[in-house]
């Protein structure tokens, strides 16, 4: 008969964020501001800085002037649609890391399947769920984080090795 450890096991979740931990700037771009004010809402339970941004061209001096950890795209938008400046966005070397979610009334497999070819990382339709907006804002920009330590930590390495 074997016996229990009076020992507690350590815990797994040891230094792993608390589910609603996650940290960043989300930039909204939506050409309807009540659309834009209720995801800012939404992402107040998040505990995230919003930028707003009311057109594709705004988001790119935006994303330009403060790049965000994430971006939330509207697709039919006035001066540039959402497809456009999430393809100018992932061809910049400066802004090509930033996830980007198409947040649109637009629902067709050919639209999701244009944002894919544009760059988007993910795509929800309106009317947006809370929790899956919020689930998945919170997986890209931990995802984000992540590839942010690991490029940090690259290039202490490649320092380190020309220090040698």
């Amino acid at each position: 008969m074997s016996s229990l450890s009076s020992q507690p096991d350590p815990d797994p979740t040891m230094g792993i964020p608390e589910l609603g931990e996650v940290s960043g700037l989300v930039l909204v771009v939506d050409d309807n501001a009540q659309n834009a004010e209720l995801l800012e809402a939404y992402l107040d339970d998040l505990g995230v800085e919003v930028a707003i941004a009311h057109d594709g061209q705004a988001a790119l001096d935006a994303a330009a002037a403060n790049p965000p950890d994430l971006i939330l795209m509207d697709i039919m938008m006035p001066r540039m649609s959402g497809y456009q400046a999430t393809e100018r966005l992932k061809k910049d070397p400066k802004t090509k890391g930033i996830p980007i979610i198409m947040v649109t009334a637009l629902g067709e497999v050919g639209d999701v399947e244009r944002a894919v070819a544009c760059g988007a990382d993910d795509f929800l339709t309106k009317p947006v769920n809370k929790l899956e907006l919020l689930t998945r804002v919170r997986s890209l920009l931990r995802v984000r984080q992540l590839q942010q330590d690991l490029d940090k930590a690259q290039a202490q390495l490649r320092k380190f090795m020309r220090e040698d």
